[in-house]
């Protein structure tokens, strides 16, 4: 770091007191905010050597030429000021969240003398009312549709408002019960408001009172012998019960809360939410998260929560659930509190209900992240612009139409296997995959390069080269693959090394890796071959280790392939067999208690 660290303060110059930090560029454009119970110790530990930082770190500090700081009186204020900061200059390496789509909301207009109820997908700040999110657009129009019957307030625009005001002529909805009709003065202003605050409680769930008040007077009605109004008030029993019907009770307990769920991969994150109100899921959302520098899970929780909640929000929950408590649970909570104006607790669902929701919030999250890899894999413009941009990064004379990857297995060093997969213009060649046995090996390094070798041998004969090379490891194992390819006499391969975890390609003989844009096609390219290429090889190591036991299996004295197969089956992995017990082992059908102890025998030896 010595070509920055001219600017650094002085360690005595930073304070030991709470407070917020920025960093900036020679733009004078803020890089990153961040807030620390010590400044001093937070910031001293970017003052290190750049090997030692995280890649992404590294870069952020290289970038940056100052620093400042604001000392508060506490960690809460720091978190407030934090939040507000990151608001307001959106830094790029701080957390970005960007939704996985446009969610639409029921809205009702309070603000205006008659108040309208509609589907919208933008909130803006005001005295309309929002609910939602929603999944889909038309569960919105169902619920209006299914409402308006009980409660008959005002759904059109502006502009038909105005049309049938002036022409003093109300609209379809009037005719067939479904509008009050205030264009034409059928009902007041105050009563019109007090119409839509009734629909607007039955939306939000706090008025489970008026079906029963529907109820009695259909009953009064029966008895009045006035068969056509309590007719209309059975119709609107059906309607609102209904509605209540498709929004399914999840919380036996009618807690009201938002349960959020996360998978991480990588550069990306994807989030998902449940909004549960009074023990029933009134709207679920989704979000991409983009992490520039690396994060833990409670770190990107604490952000998220951050992100989600606002003093503009008038519906907040009475506790959040999630699956680990974020960095500085206490002051999160005291700070959502505040702004909600009453206690709200955040924990982690052990067992019941809330953890049931929460693994299905989970599931959510892990299929959002899966589509979200698998369109930039499946997007031809996407692929384009991924391998245009490798080419450039990698500095190849072509663009890498051809590209070989290449990973290696083992169970605690042995059943030492490798794979290579293919991909052709960015999508895998399945028929082109490969899987290696290996007998013996030193080293991971030693296994790759013995792949390798047979590989570029392959090369030689049938002279079918790849435009581009990627190893499992960092500097020293492509420099041994790149020697090893120039031994063999095909040293004009490109070749390049993908660091675990943080996807840094390495070139041979370079000091620093190539760090690829975050969220960049090129970048799901490149986890798209590492994780196929794992996947390849894990599925040999598996079925190298099923048929290893299966043939031992064979061996004992009156086993055949009949029953080995059966024990395979019923117990579902070679694990499973070896860990099985006599009593286990003589439970299944066809293998007595001898055979069974001579099973457990040979399979512990």
């Amino acid at each position: 770091m010595t070509a920055t660290r001219g600017w650094f303060p002085n360690t005595e110059s930073i304070p030991v007191d709470p407070g917020v930090y920025r960093w900036y560029d020679e733009n004078d454009r803020i890089l990153y905010v961040g807030k620390a119970k010590n400044l001093r110790a937070r910031l001293t530990s970017y003052f290190a050597k750049p090997e030692t930082l995280h890649e992404r770190t590294r870069r952020m500090v290289q970038t940056a030429v100052r620093i400042d700081w604001t000392i508060v009186k506490t960690e809460f204020e720091a978190l407030q000021l934090e939040f507000t900061w990151i608001k307001q200059f959106n830094p790029p390496f701080n957390v970005q969240f960007r939704d996985d789509k446009s969610y639409p909301y029921l809205a009702i207009s309070f603000e205006e003398e008659f108040p309208r109820v509609f589907s919208t997908r933008t909130r803006k700040p005001g005295k309309t009312k929002y609910f939602g999110p929603y999944t889909q657009a038309w569960a919105i129009r169902e619920t209006i549709d299914g409402l308006l019957r009980v409660f008959p307030m005002r759904s059109c625009g502006k502009s038909t408002f105005d049309a049938a005001k002036r022409s003093k002529r109300p609209c379809l909805l009037a005719e067939i019960g479904k509008c009050s009709a205030p264009c034409v003065g059928r009902i007041s202003p105050e009563d019109h408001r007090e119409l839509s605050s009734r629909f607007s409680s039955f939306v939000s769930g706090s008025d489970t009172s008026y079906v029963a008040t529907l109820r009695q007077r259909m009953a009064e009605a029966s008895e009045a012998q006035q068969y056509e109004l309590a007719a209309k008030f059975r119709d609107q029993i059906g309607a609102l019960e209904a509605v209540s019907a498709k929004s399914a009770v999840v919380f036996e307990d009618n807690t009201s809360a938002d349960v959020f769920a996360f998978a991480m991969d990588g550069y990306t994150a994807a989030v998902n939410m449940f909004k549960v109100r009074d023990g029933r899921i009134r709207g679920a959302k989704g979000w991409v998260v983009d992490l520039e520098l690396e994060r833990t899970l409670p770190e990107i929780i604490e952000y998220t929560l951050q992100n989600s909640y606002s003093a503009e929000d008038d519906d907040f929950p009475r506790e959040v659930i999630v699956q680990e408590l974020p960095m500085d649970v206490k002051e999160i909570e005291r700070w959502l509190s505040e702004v909600k104006g009453a206690k709200l607790s955040i924990r982690v669902a052990q067992r019941g209900d809330k953890r049931s929701l929460l693994e299905t919030a989970q599931t959510n999250a892990e299929h959002s992240l899966r589509n979200v890899k698998l369109k930039r894999a499946t997007d031809f413009t996407s692929r384009s612009v991924a391998l245009s941009n490798l080419q450039e990064a990698l500095g190849l004379e072509k663009a890498p139409l051809k590209i070989e990857c290449f990973d290696v297995s083992h169970l605690a060093g042995t059943g030492i296997v490798a794979s290579k997969v293919v991909f052709v213009d960015g999508r895998p060649q399945k028929d082109l995959y490969r899987r290696y046995t290996l007998a013996t090996a030193s080293d991971d390094t030693d296994a790759m390069n013995q792949v390798l070798a047979r590989r570029f041998k392959s090369m030689l004969e049938d002279e079918s080269k790849p435009d581009l090379i990627v190893v499992d490891g960092a500097g020293p194992q492509v420099s041994a693959a790149a020697k090893a390819a120039k031994s063999s006499g095909v040293g004009n391969v490109p070749i390049v090394g993908i660091a675990k975890r943080l996807e840094e390609l390495w070139l041979p003989s370079t000091p620093f890796p190539v760090i690829l844009a975050r969220a960049s096609d090129e970048l799901y390219l490149i986890q798209h071959l590492r994780d196929e290429a794992h996947r390849f090889a894990i599925g040999h190591q598996r079925l190298k280790r099923k048929a290893t036991i299966a043939s031992l299996l064979e061996e004992i004295p009156g086993l055949g392939p009949n029953r080995v197969r059966l024990l395979l089956k019923h117990f579902g992995s070679a694990v499973r067999v070896r860990q099985a017990t006599v009593d286990e082992l003589s439970d299944i059908p066809g293998i007595g208690r001898t055979l069974a102890e001579t099973i457990n025998e040979a399979l512990k030896k």
